[in-house]
């Protein structure tokens, strides 16, 4: 495959596309790898998904294949979700939420999502899905952005509280997070704390070479 070959040398965009979410999100070759980027950062696949890799393999590949019921929140081309199914082989269901058709098209068109068979996709905003859903969730993956913005709301009590209370007894939240400036790095800090503060479990990992910030809250009592 010759684009897959240059993409080594450059990256090779093969798809774009407007987005009403993140403005304008692409499909390219890079380094070998398909990959989803929006206008400034990477979406789905590349690095991303080896950030999100690290996570789930610090949870444990051995206790999230006996999982029962895995919620996403924000989806892109679903790396994560492929992690889950093709490398960890969970074969429970999966449930996947995200707000933007046109990013759930690209991923169906150039990652075979759909060929997962597990998988849920729900086309909706997730603060509202989380409000209504009447299920409970051994997994819960937070990886949502508007490019390279992250909605207020992902940081507030009330959303820490309603998804600790979705989870089930000795699940696990996996919550992807990006630093780009002091703010940025003041709100994950005011984050942490707001989750010591209501008697959360939540372990930190900083990726090397990376924007990123993951947390890891476990073992959640309901209240």
């Amino acid at each position: 495959m010759i684009k897959k070959i240059f993409s080594y040398l450059i990256p090779i965009k093969i798809y774009q596309a407007k987005s009403s979410v993140s403005k304008a999100i692409k499909v390219a070759w890079v380094n070998g790898e398909l990959v989803l980027d929006s206008e400034n950062t990477n979406y789905s696949y590349g690095g991303l998904q080896r950030i999100l890799r690290l996570g789930l393999h610090n949870i444990g590949f051995d206790k999230i294949v006996s999982m029962n019921h895995i919620l996403v929140l924000g989806v892109a081309g679903g790396s994560v979700i492929k992690t889950l199914a093709n490398e960890i082989k969970f074969e429970g269901r999966i449930t996947g939420v995200e707000i933007d058709p046109e990013v759930i098209k690209i991923a169906n068109t150039y990652f075979k999502l759909n060929a997962v068979e597990n998988l849920e996709i729900i086309i909706d905003d997730a603060f509202e899905f989380v409000l209504k859903t009447k299920n409970s969730y051994d997994l819960i993956i937070v990886d949502i952005f508007e490019d390279m913005a992250m909605p207020n709301f992902l940081f507030q009590n009330f959303f820490i509280k309603r998804i600790c209370f979705l989870l089930n007894q000795g699940g696990f939240i996996l919550f992807n997070t990006i630093i780009l400036n002091e703010n940025h790095s003041q709100r994950n800090n005011n984050f942490v704390a707001e989750c010591k503060n209501i008697q959360l479990k939540i372990k930190t990992l900083s990726p090397t070479a990376s924007h990123n910030e993951l947390f890891i809250i476990e073992n959640v009592i309901k209240t």
